[in-house]
């Protein structure tokens, strides 16, 4: 990982422009691609950010960092005019992060009954790998069609922005680009389900007392 802290002026350009003007702030590239500009204030959130994949060029006193989006081109031009810090760590082999309790468990339980994510789903692996990390649950349906399931315990934008990374990557094998998308969680947010919809993302609420088998499912009646 790499750390520079630096005067900058930073440039986003693609879908939408944006500026932050000349400022102190702290440059984090990650050997994965990811590219983060945060301040000294803002809690966690950066800035401005890449994800991967992405291409970086340093040139004299400018880091460009790209990004193809379909057939645009998402870009930062970070430009320097002064360096304090420039530092890289080598953080070794990262540890996948584990999922803790009633997360874990959902997942555990969804795998054995991939039904409640959709009718006739059935499961082909747990931890399907891409390229940018895995996906709970790789399904496929009644008409053998692929679905990429992302489990959480509360479904946020977030998670509805992790499920489209991993889709995007998935989509580049020809014989999975239609794969679907599934975000289950026990409730999902309502802004989520926007974006989910906008994306083409099906949502799914779970009980994880349902599952569990500790509470039968609630029956729905249809007027006549």
């Amino acid at each position: 990982m790499r750390l520079i802290v630096a005067r900058c002026e930073v440039r986003y350009t693609g879908r939408l422009e944006a500026l932050l003007p000349e400022a102190l702030r702290l440059v984090m590239i990650k050997s994965d691609g990811s590219v983060m500009v945060h301040a000294d204030t803002g809690g966690y959130k950066p800035q401005n950010w890449m994800t991967p994949p992405t291409m970086i060029e340093e040139l004299d006193g400018a880091i460009v960092v790209r990004k193809h989006a379909g057939a645009t081109e998402d870009r930062l031009d970070i430009t320097i005019t002064e360096v304090l810090s420039d530092v890289t760590h080598d953080m070794g082999e990262a540890a996948a992060l584990e999922k803790e309790g009633a997360e874990v468990h959902l997942q555990e339980l969804l795998a054995d009954a991939p039904q409640w994510c959709g009718e006739g789903f059935r499961l082909v692996r747990r931890e399907w790998p891409t390229d940018i990390g895995p996906v709970d649950l790789m399904c496929r349906d009644g008409e053998d069609g692929w679905i990429a399931v992302e489990i959480k315990r509360v479904g946020t934008i977030d998670a509805v922005e992790q499920l489209t990374r991993y889709l995007d990557r998935i989509r580049l094998d020809p014989a999975m680009d239609a794969c679907r998308g599934v975000l289950a969680a026990q409730v999902i947010k309502s802004q989520a389900r926007v974006l989910a919809q906008a994306r083409g993302i099906d949502c799914v609420e779970v009980d994880l007392a349902v599952l569990r088998g500790e509470r039968e499912p609630e029956l729905t009646l249809f007027a006549a």
